[in-house]
């Protein structure tokens, strides 16, 4: 691999789990106060709400880029561990090619969902637009397609635990 794409994945790498630990945290940290303000003082913080099912949805999104990156991603592989090493490399590649395909229309479908939000200016709270909350979705799912996209050229042989 050349030192320019693995200075790429490593800054990539960084960035993803940077994200995603800062994410977690302002989850963790928002979370926390609300629950601690409407205990003690029966108050709260009325958009920590809504910005907590934002963060939810993308922990969620970087998490699974994570294990995609990381070739952890939850697999539904009952045939592979019985096959000989050699059919087992084509059908992870199948299984690739078709996850990345799955990952390709959900981000297709999610990214014209996200311009009707932006194109009709729906707010989620406050006046923050919801297609900026949004975009996660077609981002990560279209990072996702092109991690199987690249694993299944690649050849990339899945772990077996077992």
């Amino acid at each position: 691999m050349a030192a320019w794409l693995r200075n790429l994945q490593r800054l990539t790498t960084t960035l993803e789990n940077g994200l995603l630990t800062l994410t977690l945290a302002s989850l963790v940290v928002l979370a926390l106060t609300q629950i601690l303000l409407r205990i003690i003082w029966q108050l709260g913080i009325g958009w920590a709400d809504p910005t907590l099912r934002v963060l939810v949805l993308w922990v969620a999104l970087l998490g699974g880029l994570a294990a995609t990156r990381d070739n952890n991603h939850i697999r539904i592989d009952i045939v592979s561990r019985y096959l000989a090493p050699a059919w087992r490399k084509r059908a992870a590649r199948a299984s690739d090619n078709f996850s990345a395909l799955v990952c390709a229309v959900i981000a297709w479908h999610s990214a014209r969902f996200v311009l009707r939000e932006y194109e009709d200016g729906v707010l989620l709270f406050s006046s923050v637009p919801a297609w900026l909350c949004e975009s996660i979705l077609p981002a990560g799912f279209a990072l996702m397609a092109l991690r199987f996209l690249l694993s299944a050229v690649a050849g990339r042989l899945p772990e077996t635990n077992g």
